[in-house]
């Protein structure tokens, strides 16, 4: 009985091992290849410009101080447009322009008072001739008062007019450092290390040298 079951395993695998097709073989080289291709060995003429690119010092753009005051003493804002401050010209313009225009006003002002003052000392009739209470003394504190606003106008607008090219000078001297990666300040988020989950928003001030 045990020879005849071993003779039967014996002709089933032997069977089996028959219908295999030889055409069914398995080809290692029908496999798709590998889609990445293995990287190339960089040459060392590559390596060192790659050093040399990420060594290469930053190119930083420089505006002239000189120039920005020159510009802005010419036409004031005109420095503030060199140093790219345009939100900074209709601010100039404004101040230096509201300054002139008061100086303008009371130097007119001033005029009227003092032809009315001088008539009114010699007796000649002029514009305020006939109001009551208008005297030579009053003409005289008016013409007076509008003289001393009309010079603070004058004096507040040199400022401002000094100022724009102070402003000009300075901001082309910051300018460098306002595009240095070295040196830089940015919004930054601070964790809280006491141990509170809420995060503290700020500003880090960057320098490298």
């Amino acid at each position: 009985m045990q020879k005849l079951l071993t003779l039967f395993l014996f002709f089933s695998f032997s069977f089996a091992f028959s219908q295999v097709n030889p055409n069914d073989t398995i080809r290692v080289e029908n496999h798709p290849k590998d889609s990445i291709p293995a990287a190339k060995p960089l040459s060392e003429a590559q390596v060192l410009k790659d050093i040399d690119q990420k060594n290469a010092p930053l190119k930083i753009t420089k505006l002239s101080p000189a120039k920005a005051g020159l510009y802005s003493a010419v036409l004031p804002g005109l420095g503030q447009f060199y140093n790219k401050k345009y939100w900074k010209i209709p601010i100039v313009w404004g101040a230096v322009g509201t300054g002139i225009g008061v100086a303008i006003w009371n130097d007119n002002q001033y005029k009227r008072y003092r032809n009315a003052f001088v008539s009114e000392l010699n007796g000649l009739p002029h514009e305020f001739s006939g109001i009551k209470g208008i005297d030579k003394t009053v003409l005289g504190n008016a013409q007076d008062r509008s003289k001393r606003q009309r010079d603070y106008a004058i004096g507040i607008s040199a400022l401002i007019y000094v100022l724009n090219i102070v402003d000009a000078v300075v901001d082309a001297h910051l300018y460098e450092g306002r595009n240095d990666p070295d040196f830089a300040i940015t919004p930054t988020v601070i964790n809280d290390q006491s141990g509170n989950s809420y995060a503290k928003a700020g500003f880090s001030l960057n320098f490298r040298f």
